[in-house]
């Protein structure tokens, strides 16, 4: 029996349903491009037990072999771009809260606006 792998037991549902997805993606786009599994795994330069767990999803395959499969497909900058700092917006959302901040507080009044203002009595 093989040993399980870590990132296959503690991967978010919600990223092992996307990881699902792009492998069936990736075998959408293989048959509608009329390749065999063979001729594909020998593109990417992995073998076709390799080849079939990349279409199901499977975590424990490579980033490098998913990275080669899209590079296939003409769609590996898609890749790149997931992790865009543009496109990160929990660190634009800390980014503009920690603006905020920055403005709100209050400067000390400078020696001409305590000269200009009113005395008083």
């Amino acid at each position: 029996m093989p040993k399980s792998s870590i990132v296959a037991t503690t991967l978010p549902p919600v990223a092992a349903s996307a990881l699902r997805q792009l492998g069936e993606n990736l075998a959408i786009a293989r048959v509608r491009r009329r390749q065999s599994q063979r001729a594909w795994a020998q593109r990417i330069g992995i073998s076709v037990p390799t080849l079939i767990r990349l279409e199901k999803g499977d975590p424990t395959v490579s980033m490098g072999t998913y990275a080669s499969a899209l590079w296939l497909m003409g769609r590996v900058q898609e890749l790149a771009d997931a992790a865009a700092p543009s496109a990160d917006l929990g660190a634009l959302e800390r980014d503009l809260r920690e603006a905020r901040r920055r403005r709100s507080v209050r400067k000390p009044a400078s020696v001409a606006a305590k000269l200009a203002a009113p005395k008083r009595a």
